[in-house]
């Protein structure tokens, strides 16, 4: 008898080498500057004079890391990106903490008990996420100094909170609509009710989407710039805005890998967290984190 159904088809095929071609062009594309930099940060002052940016080290040092870390000047002051780096991990940690929290108790909230003028709620709270950050500037300004909290850390985590709070809700409150409304139903009718539901079903099954949270904020508030360099005093920069202060000064001779060190030193927090989690962020963006 002859074998009937479709023919297998051929691992090699010309659909396939453009997509696999494609995806080795685009990570060539990134991959280069990301190249450069780590190979420039090896090197002397005396081989970067040579010229040839994309050569390996000759003779590899780690001085230019040292003194990105502990030793890189930014006027009277000395002490590298040390500062900037704890003070990105003081403002880093309670901001995602408290903006997750909250947004998924507003997400919760909005998913599955429906209160009065939900609707409306939900609505500000998504125009809040559409509104340009620079035109709330000035009011926040105004705000924290009336507060008694301009230009300390405390003042940037409220700020990072509050600006985070609107696409955070979104996504919890997304994700939890795709959760199966039995559940929810049977406790209550078991007698529970908001806060046990909350923490005992709702926030044991959200892994995946808190997962997505922590890194879109994480990335956000340790790779923001603006915010840090606004509402908070120098002593307070975060690591984004010491690293601006070291690559731009003007004093002494430019450290071209000083500063390429500096830059990869600012950007391994969300790299290593990208790395890490990069399987649990695709299964809560599929689980529902861009749906409804």
């Amino acid at each position: 008898m002859e074998a009937r159904g479709p023919r297998p088809r051929s691992r090699i095929s010309p659909r396939s080498i453009m997509i696999y071609g494609t995806l080795v062009l685009v990570a060539i594309y990134y991959l280069i500057p990301l190249y450069v930099m780590v190979v420039t940060s090896l090197k002397g002052l005396p081989e970067i004079r040579l010229g040839n940016i994309f050569s390996p080290p000759v003779e590899a040092t780690f001085e230019p890391w040292v003194k990105a870390w502990s030793q890189a000047c930014t006027g009277l002051n000395c002490d590298g990106l040390q500062r900037g780096f704890w003070n990105s991990v003081r403002i880093t940690v309670p901001s995602v903490i408290i903006s997750i929290l909250i947004a998924s108790i507003n997400g919760y909230a909005l998913a599955n008990w429906r209160f009065k003028g939900a609707e409306a709620f939900f609505a500000v709270l998504m125009i809040g996420a559409f509104i340009p950050y620079q035109v709330m500037i000035y009011p926040m300004v105004i705000l924290l100094r009336e507060l008694g909290i301009y230009g300390g850390l405390t003042g940037l985590v409220l700020v990072h909170t509050v600006f985070g709070m609107p696409i955070l809700t979104l996504l919890f409150r997304n994700y939890f609509s795709t959760l199966p409304e039995e559940l929810f139903k049977a406790a209550r009718v078991d007698g529970t009710g908001f806060w046990g539901i909350y923490f005992r079903i709702m926030l044991p099954s959200s892994l995946p989407i808190i997962v997505v949270a922590v890194i879109l904020q994480v990335t956000g508030i340790w790779n923001d710039f603006l915010f840090g360099v606004v509402f908070t005093r120098p002593e307070y920069y975060p690591m984004t805005v010491q690293l601006n202060n070291i690559v731009n000064t003007t004093t002494g001779v430019r450290e071209y890998n000083v500063n390429m060190a500096a830059t990869i030193l600012t950007g391994l927090v969300p790299l290593l967290i990208y790395f890490v989690s990069g399987r649990l962020f695709v299964r809560g963006i599929a689980a529902g984190a861009v749906k409804g």
